[in-house]
């Protein structure tokens, strides 16, 4: 390990990456046992979800002593916004992918099933017809009705872009030195995130309970709870990270010339706003 001030920082060895590991194993091994309807599937999962709350609070809390002694340097920096800039691409491709299924599904699938160009109804299934939004030949998981783009899903829609701009103004408060603008528009980005996750939990039950839309409704059901359900797993550890990056900014810990970890939880959340927009067009409009 160099010099806490000179040269390129190399970070000691850590367990916080296999800790890591731990957590996101056991909480898709259990929640992929509570779908199939194991008594044990929703204790596993929430123990998972405790695994990696404690990796995120263990690696923050290194990862802030370090800057505060004064590891990082200039070099270590780029390196940051560029591991940072690599992440948001990573995360880009892991939703264009599930994009794509619903594109697949919507826009190919569907319609080879209801006929299509050979008729496939008339072989696979007599007289069904294609479409949208739909549980598929045989009504898997039975009736069910949509989730209305114009009640929660426009209020969240609202409540994200808001945050968007609640982000930006703190940022232009952190590069000002106004310590109490900053702390109270971080603040209101937090709450809005997590109003957010709580109108969603809302929405969740709604549909479940009230419009029979459930993950065996079919290939819509799956759809729609896998792209909306990963997006609120991202607010989530957003909405964590910027509470982190809040109690930060209390004690004082940015200055309006290095603050990349401000700027990092920034970039994130305004992905997430984005990727929510793709969401409110494609799965509740169109």
């Amino acid at each position: 390990m160099s010099e806490a001030h000179g040269g390129y920082y190399v970070p000691h060895g850590t367990s916080w990456p296999i800790v890591g590991s731990i957590g996101l194993t056991t909480l898709v091994v259990g929640f992929a046992n509570y779908l199939n309807g194991s008594q044990t599937g929703l204790t596993i999962t929430l123990a998972g979800f405790a695994i990696v709350l404690l990796m995120m609070f263990g690696w923050f809390g290194t990862v802030i002593r370090e800057s505060e002694a004064g590891y990082y340097n200039e070099q270590v920096d780029k390196s940051f916004r560029w591991g940072m800039s690599w992440f948001i691409f990573s995360e880009v491709m892991f939703f264009a992918a599930f994009f794509g299924a619903l594109y697949y599904a919507r826009m190919l699938s569907v319609p080879w099933l209801g006929g299509g160009d050979v008729e496939t109804n008339q072989l696979l299934w007599n007289g069904w017809e294609a479409t949208w939004p739909t549980n598929g030949p045989g009504e898997i998981g039975g009736p069910f009705e949509t989730v209305g783009a114009w009640g929660i899903p426009a209020i969240n829609t609202l409540l994200l872009l808001s945050s968007g701009v609640t982000v930006t103004l703190a940022h232009w408060a952190l590069k000002k030195n106004r310590r109490g603008a900053l702390v109270m528009w971080l603040l209101a980005t937090v709450a809005l995130g997590f109003t957010f996750l709580g109108l969603q939990m809302y929405e969740y039950s709604h549909a479940y309970h009230e419009l029979n839309l459930t993950l065996g409704t079919g290939v819509y059901g799956s759809t729609f709870y896998m792209l909306t359900g990963f997006h609120g797993l991202h607010v989530t550890i957003g909405a964590i990270m910027l509470t982190i990056i809040m109690l930060r900014c209390i004690k004082g810990h940015f200055t309006p010339d290095h603050h990349f970890a401000f700027e990092a939880v920034a970039w994130y959340w305004h992905f997430v706003d984005v990727v929510w927009l793709g969401l409110f067009i494609f799965v509740y409009m169109l």
